[in-house]
């Protein structure tokens, strides 16, 4: 799957259902959303999709703060909207099923990168700043998400200088509050 068909169909979800918001989104698209507890240390689990019988759900863990509950669950929407049907019966999970270099991990940031973050406010951002990670803290990210948006920005001809290269399982270990998050 190419960044310029993920690009085409977050473009296509906000023309569609409008927002920025996660939860919204989901309900929205006929998901059910699920937040549980799944404890907060570095490792535990995020968030998982998880398709069967034609019914779509996402599992969230609770105790993650706002932001980082936000851009969980738009990753799980991304594995919703890109891999439903590679899915059949089983969980895309954060942890279990994908290793670090997993295509479908990658596609689920790139997916929640660009859906969360404007082209525009990331551009605006770097050019009042210029420094990458004041911009993700600025615009409350991961740094590694920022990275992931930049990739698209390359992607779409724009020169940028990325200072890291976030793996497809950043998530799994990112660990919260992220800077900035307590501002967000």
């Amino acid at each position: 799957m190419t960044i310029d068909y993920i690009c085409r169909e977050t473009k296509r979800l906000k023309s569609k259902y409008g927002g920025d918001d996660p939860f919204t989104l989901a309900r929205d698209m006929g998901i059910l959303l699920v937040l549980e507890p799944m404890g907060c240390k570095p490792r535990s689990c995020k968030g998982f999709f998880l398709a069967q019988s034609r019914k779509r759900t996402i599992i969230v863990n609770s105790d993650l703060p706002e932001s980082l509950l936000r851009i969980v669950c738009m990753h799980e929407i991304g594995h919703a909207v890109l891999h439903a049907k590679q899915s059949g019966g089983s969980a895309f999970h954060d942890f279990a099923l994908f290793e670090s270099t997993s295509r479908a991990e990658y596609e689920a940031n790139m997916f929640a990168a660009d859906y969360l973050l404007e082209d525009d406010a990331v551009l605006e951002q770097l050019n009042e700043d210029g420094f990458f990670f004041a911009a993700a803290s600025t615009l409350c990210v991961p740094a590694e998400l920022l990275d992931f948006k930049f990739r698209i920005l390359k992607n779409k001809g724009y020169k940028l200088d990325v200072p890291l290269m976030a793996n497809s399982n950043f998530l799994k270990n990112v660990e919260a509050p992220f800077d900035g998050a307590d501002e967000c």
